[in-house]
């Protein structure tokens, strides 16, 4: 018998299910799972989705991954209807119902109007994602002021996130079910240097607190979760200078920039039957982060 193995030595990632409820003192027949299934449930027939900032991007991602799963989809855009129509038409290539709403989320004249209309459209919506955010980086707003940039994130991804979360997880909560799910970023508690590092830290903190504290609201009716993606190629990354993309390679330690398409596969397992176990989480997707120094944003 070689060193360290000799038997119950702690080999507990060999033993199994049975095994260890033997071990436990636990019967058979004790309500406990004794196999593991080979069925993992990621199926959303059946099921309705809204997904605010759904028309590029991360949000595109997500709404064509939750629709290819079986979701009827709401998905919502604040003037990109040209790119809305296109995630609208690709769903019903799919086989899924869509549903447009194009709206400015800063307002909660809007913010109220989408909540409605979503529970208008379906009197049941059992996902519900925040994924809207003010694009602060590319176009006209990147040459506004930093107090004009905060403002916008305020008001888009954090005021609007948490008054659409409230509004419609309290329905979700009366219906006896239904996940919520946020965007956050995986540095916003590590931090990061200049002007975007902390405008987007203190915004997104903000979402991944609320929603850990919301979960608890909700429990155990409603799941509600947070994504924190790390370097995502989307449009600001596509344009970003060399020095930026070689910083996006090098923090990850599978050294590449992340895609919408990895962000869209962990929100379908969050919203999934699969994950009925997990709430009140902040899940990173960064590739695993090595954060560097020198480096402002």
């Amino acid at each position: 018998m070689r060193r360290g193995c000799r038997p119950c030595a702690g080999r507990v990632g060999l033993a199994t299910s049975w095994q260890l409820a033997a071990l436990a003192g636990i019967p058979d027949n004790a309500g406990m799972a004794t196999s593991v299934s080979a069925a993992v449930d990621y199926d959303l027939k059946g099921m309705t989705a809204v997904i605010t900032g759904a028309s590029r991007g991360i949000g595109r991602a997500i709404a064509l991954q939750l629709a290819a799963a079986g979701a009827e989809c709401l998905i919502h855009t604040r003037q990109n209807e040209d790119g809305l129509g296109e995630v609208a038409a690709e769903m019903q290539r799919l086989g899924t119902a869509a549903h447009r709403f194009v709206g400015d989320l800063s307002g909660r004249d809007q913010q109220d109007q989408l909540c409605n209309e979503a529970f208008q459209w379906r009197p049941q919506i059992d996902v519900w994602v925040n994924n809207a955010g003010a694009d602060v980086l590319t176009g006209e707003a990147a040459g506004g002021s930093f107090e004009e940039k905060l403002q916008r994130l305020w008001e888009v991804d954090v005021v609007a996130a948490i008054r659409l979360s409230r509004a419609a997880g309290r329905r979700m909560k009366q219906a006896g079910r239904g996940t919520v799910l946020n965007m956050g970023w995986d540095q916003a508690e590590l931090g990061m240097g200049g002007d975007s590092g902390e405008m987007f830290a203190a915004v997104k903190a903000a979402v991944m607190a609320f929603t850990r504290s919301l979960a608890r609201s909700l429990a155990p009716e409603v799941r509600v979760n947070c994504l924190a993606p790390g370097w995502i190629r989307t449009a600001w990354g596509q344009q970003a200078s060399p020095p930026w993309q070689r910083r996006a390679r090098q923090e990850s330690l599978l050294q590449r920039w992340g895609t919408p398409a990895d962000v869209a596969r962990v929100a379908h397992f969050l919203v999934s039957p699969a994950a009925e176990f997990i709430t009140g989480q902040v899940i990173p997707i960064n590739g695993g982060l090595q954060q560097s120094r020198g480096f402002e944003g």
